[in-house]
């Protein structure tokens, strides 16, 4: 549930007073619409699949498809919470530059935020690595239904991944559905550990960066490089740099402020009260 205490954001707002910001957002933004983060103070450990893994093992490969045929049915059905709505307002107003998100859940989107970079791509979405062919998740859901009727039914409750993933014991006999044009691998159109990020869109988040006269990092610890390096690129251009997350960041050493607050919480507060620029 969203913290209901008011933290002291008097720092971040003198330090975003006047300015226009882009924000860079991580798990921790989401929380508070029940899914879980990875690296959070109370998150329980995880080892997500690499890609190497799901390509080159059909075992990994079905494993992932069963869990994810039953975490995706819940990760649609979250919502944007007062985070994501506090960024919305602060757009709307001029002070948000935009969004580059670490996270595929869709929800900045479903919140109405307008300019939004999905770094690792969104879950809502699957590729086939052989001819590149895209379908949209839900057609693969019915796809994934048809061949394992029972199987949604037949899982208990399960503990849902931030990546649409679930936590499910056995997925022996789960059917894995393969590309209906050529025959080939499919796999969710998201950025695994181990690929890099698409060069193109790296570039729009570097130039959203430059457009910008600050970065506010939301609910993110930036273990990864992939949301790391715009905030080293901020401090090296000399625009100052706002943390808001529960526990340390690799770019608490850049940070101008880092506040140690929820999300949910900590920018609601925020927005009311930072002014219009002039």
């Amino acid at each position: 549930m969203p913290s209901t205490s008011e933290p002291d954001v008097s720092a971040l707002t003198a330090l975003l007073t006047g300015r226009r910001f882009v924000v860079l957002t991580g798990a921790g933004i989401s929380t508070d619409s029940g899914i879980p983060d990875y690296r959070g103070p109370d998150s329980p450990p995880r080892t997500p699949m690499t890609y190497d893994q799901f390509v080159s093992d059909e075992g990994f490969r079905r494993h992932y498809w069963a869990r994810n045929h039953v975490g995706w049915r819940h990760m649609r059905t979250r919502r944007p919470n007062a985070g994501h709505q506090a960024v919305v307002r602060l757009e709307e107003r001029g002070l948000v530059t935009g969004v580059i998100t670490q996270n595929v859940d869709l929800l900045h989107q479903a919140a109405g935020s307008q300019q939004v970079i999905d770094l690792h791509g969104h879950y809502n979405e699957v590729i086939c690595l052989s001819c590149h062919l895209v379908l949209p998740r839900s057609q693969l859901d019915q796809m994934l239904t048809a061949l394992n009727p029972e199987f949604t039914e037949a899982v208990a409750d399960v503990e849902i991944a931030p990546d649409a993933d679930a936590v499910i014991a056995s997925t022996e006999g789960f059917r894995v559905q393969p590309c209906p044009r050529c025959g080939g691998i499919l796999k969710p159109n998201i950025v695994y550990f181990g690929e890099n990020v698409p060069k193109d869109r790296v570039a729009a988040a570097y130039r959203l960066v430059d457009a910008s006269e600050a970065v506010l990092v939301a609910g993110s610890s930036l273990a990864v490089l992939s949301g790391l390096r715009f905030v080293r690129h901020a401090h090296r251009n000399g625009l100052p740099v706002g943390i808001v997350n529960r526990g340390a960041t690799r770019g608490d050493d850049v940070a101008n402020v880092h506040l140690e607050a929820g999300t949910s919480a900590a920018l609601t507060a925020l927005e009311a009260e930072l002014p219009d620029l002039p």
